[in-house]
């Protein structure tokens, strides 16, 4: 991997590695993506990687075959070093270095916070749940 890099996708069972040169990156099957990749079974515009305070993220664009990473489907998640990221049904390894000063731990935690709220709450149209502190009898 070279300096310039931020990191490559290795595809599973061989082949050439697809370097991460953008902080964010669409995969598809159209031409305009940065990352190209022609099968049908890819949508247009499939998916996006995006580098954000040392971690990339990969986003389902509503793709028809979705994204998997470590074998479960998401629409969204920060990726660790390593993790293997299945686009439709093409597999690739996801390798880079976390930069200095960047914890993916705190980068969990926090999608993990996120999941915590309702969709009512996040949008602002429910209040959140108070604790109940009441004790039990």
């Amino acid at each position: 991997m070279s300096q310039e890099q931020l990191g490559e996708l290795v595809p599973v069972g061989g082949g050439d590695a697809i370097p991460l040169i953008q902080n964010v990156m669409t995969i598809g099957r159209r031409e305009s993506c940065d990352i190209c990749l022609d099968f049908p079974n890819i949508s247009g515009t499939h998916a996006e990687l995006a580098y954000r305070n040392g971690v990339w993220h990969v986003r389902d664009m509503g793709s028809t075959n979705g994204v998997k990473v470590n074998g479960e489907r998401t629409v969204r998640r920060p990726l660790r070093p390593g993790d293997e990221v299945a686009v439709a049904n093409h597999k690739y390894t996801i390798q880079y270095q976390l930069t200095a000063g960047s914890s993916i731990d705190d980068v969990f935690s926090e999608e993990e916070d996120v999941f915590g709220q309702s969709l009512l709450e996040k949008a602002g149209l429910a209040k959140p749940k108070k604790p109940d502190n009441r004790e039990k009898r």
